[in-house]
């Protein structure tokens, strides 16, 4: 037998083992909603990961995004208490507390609700075409599921955006009412704005193509706006941080040196407000944990 001949026979041993492993694992985990609050959704093995503790930040330090806040808390919280309530798209710029948020609503509501049993499901992007086997597992499931997709956009040659479309609304079995869909994402359309000028110009309808990828971002019945933050509104979260955290600082210093470390990131958001009491807490021998 040629080297070649040998090579190609491991690639699909390996292979096969892989497809055996995937299929035991399938096997032997089932899928305890009451082992946890937060999941993350394996979709190789159809199961639901426990997440023990989740990597949050509260609520109250959540800064200089009061209005979009108080509509998803509001929002989560008429969902958790069984009332009509939206899918909700979380848009706009990087690191001023989409995900974060959506955490800190679903701890809110835990702890205000806790008749509830509201749970947090993270289902990756790339694991967005298994969206139906996910539904058929919480239909019948006696508790409330946020779905929650972080950094949900598609490029030009990925067609699973229409597994998306179809589990939020357009499938004959339709979402299931113990379930809503939050998502965050850069884009207020998740689509690139080349992908859909070259549908424009390559259909034969261009109004309906375009149409066709716009419609899935109006799955969602909430588009909650995210923009970058003011000077004031960057010292404000800086300020929330210190304080829950207790790290002692003059107001000057404070200000001069979180101001000096925007300028060197080139940008002012919550993130970049975080990694400055981060080195600020490691600077004065602290842990943020």
């Amino acid at each position: 037998m040629s080297d070649e001949a040998i090579q190609l026979l491991n690639q699909k041993l390996d292979r096969l083992t892989q497809v055996l492993e995937q299929h035991f694992n399938a096997g032997s985990r089932s899928n305890n909603l009451d082992a946890a609050n937060a999941f993350v959704w394996q979709a190789d093995s159809n199961w639901l990961q426990p997440v023990p503790k989740v990597n949050r930040v509260q609520l109250d330090l959540l800064k200089g995004i009061d209005n979009v806040r108080d509509i998803l808390i509001d929002n989560t919280e008429r969902f958790a208490n069984s009332f009509a309530a939206n899918n909700a798209l979380l848009w706009g710029a990087r690191g001023m507390g989409k995900s974060s948020l959506v955490k800190a609503a679903h701890a809110h509501v835990l702890k205000s609700i806790p008749k509830s049993n509201l749970k947090l499901i993270e289902i990756h992007r790339e694991d967005i075409d298994s969206l139906p086997s996910l539904l058929a597992i919480l239909r019948d499931v006696d508790c409330k599921a946020i779905l929650f997709c972080d950094d949900l956009s598609f490029d030009n040659d990925d067609t699973s955006y229409k597994s998306l479309k179809a589990a939020l609304d357009g499938s004959v079995e339709g979402r299931p009412d113990n379930v809503i869909f939050y998502a965050t994402s850069n884009r207020r359309h998740l689509l690139p704005r080349d992908m859909m000028e070259n549908e424009r110009s390559t259909a034969i309808n261009p109004s309906e193509a375009v149409e066709e990828k716009v419609s899935l971002s109006d799955r969602f019945g909430l588009w909650l706006g995210f923009h970058k933050c003011t000077q004031d509104e960057y010292l404000e979260m800086v300020s929330g941080y210190v304080g829950a955290l207790g790290l002692k600082l003059s107001d000057e210093e404070l200000r001069a040196q979180a101001l000096e470390w925007s300028t060197t990131r080139g940008s002012r958001s919550g993130r970049v407000a975080w990694q400055f009491v981060q080195d600020l807490a490691g600077r004065q021998n602290k842990n943020t944990a």
